[in-house]
């Protein structure tokens, strides 16, 4: 069975950074998922998709996986670019952009 290694974006509910700085082990799933007839509930008989591991660092991920012979691939965090802005900026004498207001 693979699995991913991966650090988890934050969420759009958050402005800060809270649980995205940990790397994630996650088991990729092995049987796809059943509708139940009755309820409509999806279901699945593979337990390993409710594990969820963190780590400090993407070494000690790397290390557990390769202790354990599990396969896995690692997906690197994307770069945030991101200018500071200040609030004083909007009112500031000779901006470059034009009012909006």
């Amino acid at each position: 069975m693979a699995a991913r290694i991966y650090k988890p974006a934050k969420t759009a509910m958050q402005s800060g950074t809270g649980r995205s700085k940990r790397w994630v082990l996650e088991y990729e799933p092995e049987v796809r998922r059943d509708v139940e007839p009755l309820m409509g509930w999806t279901s699945s008989g593979d337990m390993k998709s409710q594990l969820r591991l963190s780590f400090a660092t993407l070494e000690e991920a790397v290390g557990y996986a390769q202790r354990n012979g599990i396969a896995y691939r690692v997906e690197r965090p994307k770069s945030r670019r991101r200018q500071p802005k200040s609030y004083a900026d909007n009112f500031r004498y000779g901006r470059r952009d034009a009012w909006t207001h």
